[in-house]
Formats: structure tokens, C-alpha cells, sequence
């Protein structure tokens, strides 16, 4: 008569919720956004100090990108089951190295591997660290530990880039990346210490990648991650220009940390309410980037309503990412780290996508038109949200 299977070593930490090794992750997600966002805002000093343009130095952030499209998937489909710790110190040992590289770079050549290494190690960490977060947790605060597992991004984005942009401008741009590899060895560290270990995906539920697609629910998802977030970084990229055409007296380092604040109090709010109210959360945040499209839109020299309009689109961005990975999840069940993998594309590709449509318009009928921009790409989003009741965004959970 067979036997069961041993109970899985992390039965004991889903009794509890884990918060010491959400926070780790959390910390894991502000490295991988911190390395990736950190060229932004050290353009001259790359520039000068690999002796390229700064259009050329700007390459250090495609390459990165580019890595992380192209990794994403696959990385996913090959580490399906694989043990999920091991995993994350091997991704977070890639930034050591990769950032590491970045420091001691003699040349734009060198940068740009590292940069790709870099941004192929993001896609591996994004694929896996959503449903590790879910898997470490007690299936009813499955919402609630991914909300602060996904903390690390907009804390990274108000107060990472900034300060790590000072630190490059003060004592040199090689030291910001010889920090961000002393962040890595630190994660590591706690890592090993606090995250507890996860099984991966059990070979009898492995389907292949076109099916993974296929699951009901699954592309809808992946429609509205491009649509939402395309309308989030077509004015995000741009928020220089807009605030300057739109002649609002506002600086824009100061207006992405008032961003960024908001940004945290979307992700508490999400942490109450995810795992009882998933479709109504991601309807409320869609709406409110149309509310703050239309407002940033007639705040043409009104600071007050275009302050208003940044703290509505930054709560609203804030539980973006733990909506659409939590839908994610629930959608592709088993395969899910895959499913992440393709949300982690779509994600990027939307980065680039942003950057590009954005360009257009600055370009053409000037960047004060960028909030209409983000006012019909986020009503798309709203309709596909809405017409996904049954499998994607379910009524009933």
C-alpha cells in the first residue's frame, strides 16, 4: 500500500503570516527596481565617465529591458520545478555580479552585457516571486502577502532612484551600482536566514506555454496589464515635459515622490481588501486613472488639481501590481510562475511601448495632450476588467 508524501517544508509557515520573508522579497523587489531605473537619472555622469553620448549611455536601460522580455518566459518554463529558495538567492547572485560588472565597467561594451545579464536575472525574479509569496502564505492571506511582497517597487521608485541618482551625482556613478551589490549581498543574507524554502510546480501539472495562454482568463489578464500600464508609462516617462508644457510650478523629482507616497497607501489599501474584493479593488484603480487622466488633463497651470490628480493616479498604481498578479494566480493556479513570466513581459513591453507613444506625442502635439493619452487608455482597460466578471476579474471568488 503506498505511502503519502512527505508534507512539504513550508506547511509550517503557511499557518502564520510570514512577514519577516515578505519584507525580504519586498527588499528584492526594490533591488531589481532600483538596478533597473538607476541609468534615468546618472545619464551625464555615464556618459562621461564611459565617454559615449547620452544617448548611448540611455542604451544601459533598453539593454536591461531587453534582457528582461527575453528571459522572462523562458527562464519560467526551465525552473518550473526547481526549489523556489535556491532560486531566489541564484537570481539575487546574478544582480551581485551583474551590478558588480556595472561598477568596474571600462567601457559602454561591458555596461550594456552587464546591463543585459542584469535584466535577464529581473525576469527570472519576477516570474517566481509572486507565487512565492503566495506559496508561503495561508491560502486566505495569499492577496495580503503578495501587497508586501510587491511593497519594494513604488518605495524603490519615490525613494531608491532619487537617492541613488544623489549618490552618483556626489561621489560617482560606479559607487550607486557598488551599493546596489552590497543590497544584493545583504538580501542574500536574510534570504537564507528568513525566507523559508517552497516546492516548485509538480511535473503531473505542467501544461506547455501556448496552454498556459489559453486558460481561461489568462490572455484578458495579460490585455489589461498592456493596456493599464502602457497608459501608466506614457505619462510617467514623460512627466518632465508634461509638468513644464502644462506650466505647473512643480518639480518633477518632486511630483514622482508625492507619486511615490501615494503609491504605498494604494498598496495598504490593497492589503486590506485583496483577498475578498479582488475585482472591485482593480475597478476602483482603473477608474481612478481616468479620474486623474481628465484631471491632469484640465490642470493646465493649476498645481492644486494636478496634485490631487498625481496622489489618485499613485494610490491607484500603487495595488496595480499585486492586482493583476493576484488575478494571475488565481487564473493559471499551477502555472502560475509561468503566467507571471508572461505578465512580466507584457509589464516590459508596455515600459517600451510607453516610451515610444510617448515620444510620438511630445514630439508631435506636445506633452500637455499626454493625460488624454492615459485617460482612453485607462477607460480600454476599465471595459476589458469589466467584461472579465467570469474568469479573469471574477465576480465571485
Amino acid at each position: 500500500m503506498a505511502t503519502a508524501p512527505p508534507a512539504p517544508p513550508t506547511s509550517r509557515a503557511r499557518t502564520d503570516f510570514p512577514l519577516p520573508a515578505l519584507i525580504v522579497m519586498a527588499c528584492t523587489g526594490f533591488l531589481v527596481i532600483m538596478t533597473e531605473t538607476l541609468p534615468a537619472g546618472l545619464l551625464p555622469q555615464l556618459a562621461a565617465g564611459l565617454q559615449v553620448s547620452e544617448g548611448g549611455a540611455g542604451q544601459l536601460v533598453s539593454a536591461y529591458a531587453i534582457g528582461t522580455v527575453l528571459a522572462a518566459i523562458p527562464a519560467a518554463a526551465w525552473t518550473r520545478e526547481a526549489r523556489r529558495r535556491p532560486l531566489l538567492l541564484a537570481g539575487l547572485c546574478g544582480f551581485l555580479v551583474a551590478n558588480t560588472v556595472t561598477a568596474l565597467a571600462p567601457s559602454l561594451a561591458v555596461a550594456l552585457t552587464a546591463r543585459f545579464v542584469a535584466g535577464s536575472f529581473s525576469g527570472l525574479l519576477w516570474g517566481m516571486l509572486a507565487g512565492y509569496a503566495r506559496r508561503i502564505a495561508a491560502p486566505e492571506h495569499a492577496g495580503r502577502a503578495l501587497a508586501v511582497a510587491m511593497a519594494g517597487t513604488p518605495v524603490a521608485l519615490s525613494v531608491g532612484t532619487p537617492l541613488g541618482s544623489w549618490l552618483g551625482s556626489t561621489v560617482g556613478w560606479r559607487w550607486s551600482f557598488a551599493a546596489m551589490t552590497l543590497l544584493a549581498a545583504l538580501v542574500m543574507a536574510a534570504t537564507r536566514v528568513l525566507v523559508p524554502d517552497a516546492s516548485g510546480q509538480r511535473a503531473q501539472t505542467r501544461v506547455s506555454i501556448p496552454r498556459v495562454l489559453g486558460l481561461p482568463g489568462v490572455t484578458t489578464i495579460l490585455v489589461v496589464v498592456f493596456v493599464w500600464m502602457l497608459a501608466h508609462n506614457l505619462l510617467y516617462t514623460y512627466i518632465a515635459p508634461y509638468l513644464r508644457e502644462a506650466h505647473l510650478a512643480l518639480r518633477p523629482d518632486l511630483a514622482l515622490v508625492v507619486f511615490g507616497v501615494a503609491a504605498l497607501v494604494g498598496i495598504w489599501i490593497t492589503g486590506l481588501f485583496i483577498d475578498r474584493a479582488l475585482r472591485r479593488l482593480t475597478l476602483v484603480s482603473v477608474s481612478l486613472f481616468v479620474v486623474a487622466g481628465a484631471a491632469l488633463l484640465a490642470a493646465q497651470g493649476s498645481l492644486i488639481v494636478a496634485l490631487v490628480a498625481i496622489v489618485l493616479w499613485g494610490v491607484a498604481f500603487g495595488g496595480a501590481a499585486t492586482h493583476l498578479q493576484t488575478a494571475m494566480g488565481e487564473a493559471a493556479r499551477e502555472n502560475a510562475d509561468v503566467a507571471n513570466a508572461m505578465l512580466t513581459t507584457s509589464f516590459n513591453l508596455a515600459i517600451f511601448g510607453g516610451g515610444a507613444l510617448g515620444a510620438v506625442v511630445v514630439e508631435g502635439i506636445g506633452a500637455r495632450m499626454l493625460p488624454a493619452g492615459l485617460l482612453v487608455l485607462a477607460l480600454i482597460a476599465l471595459s476589458v476588467v469589466g467584461c472579465g466578471r467570469r474568469t479573469a476579474f471574477p465576480t465571485h471568488r
